[in-house]
């Protein structure tokens, strides 16, 4: 019972980490398909919308989430 708590917790934190750290990759906005219609590889590299943003989809990160040159 003593060796059957601490895997327990350690089951728990990984879990608990696990859930965090997706919560923290998911925070891409529609913002970019609702404005125009496209695409997520408009500016992410992943079809699903996840993983890293394409040369536009940093360009429109950075400017607010609002298309490059306006």
């Amino acid at each position: 019972m003593k060796t059957f708590l601490p895997t327990i917790g350690i089951v728990s934190a990984i879990t608990v980490g696990t859930l965090i750290w997706g919560l923290l990759q998911a925070k891409a906005t529609p913002t970019f398909g609702q404005q125009t219609g496209l695409a997520c590889t408009q500016c992410h590299v992943n079809p699903t919308g996840t993983g890293g943003l394409t040369d536009f989809g940093e360009k429109f990160k950075a400017n607010g989430d609002k298309l490059p040159g306006k």
